[in-house]
Order: structure tokens, then C-alpha cells, then sequence
């Protein structure tokens, strides 16, 4: 599963192109010093750390392990700070780094169980006391198109309910509420609410984001 959840490939070829969509509620950050020490972990090219960025946060890095869209973002967004993760999950700062860190999108394309668990771990690990943990992911949706496809993918693949294949070649994963939430368990649970988005080949679909604070 190693290669499956991580997708270089993909990602560097058609996801390079993709328009991320997820929409960042600074309501919940108003807390948060304009100095934090903010990390997008999957930042992609880049978007919302621009709009972290235009709200004032001054501390802001991204991550993420796909080389073309690190390059994408470096040359939108040359003042901020990009770097490719080498080998994910592991990241290349010491604990309790980061006051804040964005999780957007990331969890999708994760298909599998462990594999899951291992960044959201490594993200706890760098966080600081009292730091807040940003995820925003999509669930499961409930129409007949996307219940077809789970349901073809677990028949064919052995895949947890819920995975299925893009029409370009992606492995993706919605998920149940409940499984977002204990993936943040262990982590205070804040803010929660449900957000229709589009996806990144320009469905319609549906979301959760959450906010966590580590104790």
C-alpha cells in the first residue's frame, strides 16, 4: 500500500494541474497570533498558505511530496516557503514546532487504514501544546454514482468502504464523520461543521472540516 498512499506519480503529472477548493474559515483562527508558527502539511501548490499569508500570518510553510507542485507554488508564491517532503510521513522539524497546521484534502488521498494514522501522528508530534490542528476532508457521499464506485472498489480491491478510483487515475478515500473524528483522538475537538466543496475535477460534493487543540 506503501506506493498507493503516497501516488507520486499521479500527482506530479495530472494532479500538478488541479484546482484545490477547500475553503479555509478564519473565524476559527481569530485566536491565533499573526506570528504562529503555521504549517500546511500537503500544501500542494500553495493555495491556502497564500491566504494565510494575505490574513496576516507571517510564519507560514507548506509541505508536500510531490516535486511539481512544490514547483507550481514556488514560482505563483516565491516569497513563501516550500519544501518536498522526502520521505512521508516524517517531517524535518523537531517537536512542538508549529502553532497551527492545515490538513486539507490530504486524508483523501490516503487510502489505507495505517497509512492514515501515520501523518496525523507525526503532525501531533510537531505541534505545540495548545496548537491547533486544521482538517478539512470529504465523506462519504450518498449518491448513486459514488455508492456504486465504493462499492466496486471494495468488491474488486479489499479497500475499505469508500475508496474508489478517479476517471484520470487517482485512489481516493471518503470517509464516515466518525472515522475523521477518531483519527483526532487524543486531541481536543473544538469547532466541527459540514461544507459542500468541489472536487478537484470539479464535482459537487460534500465535506467536513474540524478544528482540534492539543492538550
Amino acid at each position: 500500500m506503501k506506493d498507493l498512499d503516497r501516488q507520486i506519480a499521479y500527482w506530479d503529472t495530472a494532479g500538478a494541474a488541479k484546482t484545490f477548493t477547500h475553503p479555509l474559515d478564519f473565524g476559527w483562527l481569530a485566536g491565533a497570533d499573526r506570528s504562529a508558527r503555521v504549517l500546511d502539511y500537503g500544501c500542494g501548490y500553495g493555495r491556502t498558505m497564500a491566504e494565510l499569508s494575505g490574513h496576516g500570518f507571517s510564519r507560514v510553510c507548506g509541505v508536500d511530496l510531490s516535486p511539481a507542485l512544490i514547483a507550481r507554488g514556488r514560482r505563483s508564491r516565491p516569497d513563501l516557503e516550500f519544501t518536498v517532503l522526502e520521505d512521508p510521513p516524517l517531517l524535518p522539524y523537531s517537536s512542538a514546532s508549529f502553532d497551527v497546521i492545515v490538513l486539507f484534502a490530504v486524508l483523501t488521498c490516503i487510502p489505507d487504514d495505517g497509512a492514515q494514522r501515520a501523518p496525523v501522528a507525526e503532525l501531533i508530534r510537531v505541534l505545540a501544546p495548545g496548537g491547533l490542528l486544521y482538517v478539512s476532508d470529504m465523506v462519504l457521499q450518498d449518491d448513486a454514482r459514488n455508492r456504486e464506485r465504493y462499492a466496486a472498489h471494495a468488491a474488486g480491491f479489499g479497500t475499505p468502504y469508500g475508496v474508489f478510483t478517479t476517471g484520470d487515475g487517482a485512489v481516493c478515500r471518503h470517509h464516515t464523520p466518525a472515522r475523521l473524528r477518531s483519527l483526532l483522538s487524543g486531541l481536543d475537538l473544538v469547532h466541527e461543521r459540514p461544507i459542500d466543496v468541489t472536487t478537484m475535477n470539479g464535482n459537487p460534493s460534500r465535506a467536513l472540516q474540524l478544528l482540534a487543540r492539543k492538550p
